[in-house]
């Protein structure tokens, strides 16, 4: 095996070992991450590809007071709109069916089962459920917006870019937790950031250091083989 041989091998098991084990992190340590490191994965995450190097994406970090009041905006806004349609700024899914239905429903009930709610317990998976609003504790939280004249294309992109951040963030041994609720706040979140009428919120990233203690932190999600999800046409 040459040197370049080796350089590629070494690079494809960091890569792999970085998507192998990074997982949603919904449990962290109080301790705010430097802002050189947060400089650190933005600037990795920037590199990431878009359609016709559009780079769409623009990120509000929130940190501190702000973050505790962003949280308590999106908690509010959550709890004033109980039972009415998500107002986000991407339409949500009509229906999860079949085997992405019971996807779903496997994760849902690690995650349930690992914090002690049981099931029928209603009380219990509405406080679960606010957790995504309290940013599941991290210290900051990245807010990802698209430019609206892009649409769902520029939408894709900053996909794209949210999963950068999360390795790059997983590379320097950070928890990242990518968090599409936050769009269900979206009245919230662009009166918090006083966002123009041309931005349009994607989604949300919790991070910060993971705390390895909290029930969370005991599961991860199973990866369905890539026999269900790639076809080879020869």
């Amino acid at each position: 095996m040459t040197t370049d041989d080796r350089t590629t091998m070494n690079d494809f098991q960091t890569i792999d070992r970085l998507l192998t084990q990074r997982r949603s992190c919904r449990g962290y340590l109080p301790d705010e991450v430097p802002r050189e490191t947060i400089e650190q994965i933005l600037s990795a995450a920037q590199h990431t590809a878009s359609w016709c190097n559009t780079q769409p994406w623009n990120v509000h970090i929130v940190s501190g007071e702000a973050r505790a009041a962003l949280s308590k905006a999106a908690v509010d806004n959550v709890v004033a709109n109980l039972g009415q349609p998500a107002p986000s700024d991407f339409p949500f899914p009509a229906a999860y069916t079949g085997v992405h239905n019971e996807r779903r429903k496997e994760v849902g009930w690690q995650l349930y089962e690992a914090v002690g709610v049981e099931r029928g317990d209603r009380d219990g998976s509405a406080m679960q459920m606010l957790r995504n609003f309290e940013f599941f504790g991290a210290p900051h939280v990245a807010i990802i917006t698209t430019d609206a004249d892009l649409g769902v294309y520029g939408a894709i992109d900053c996909g794209l870019y949210v999963n950068s951040f999360m390795l790059a963030a997983e590379a320097l041994g950070l928890g990242t937790c990518a968090q599409a609720a936050i769009a269900q706040v979206t009245p919230a979140v662009r009166e918090f950031l006083d966002l123009p009428d041309d931005r349009r919120v994607v989604c949300g990233i919790a991070f910060g250091h993971p705390d390895p203690d909290h029930p969370t932190a005991q599961f991860m999600s199973r990866r369905a083989p890539i026999t269900d999800a790639a076809t080879f046409v020869d």
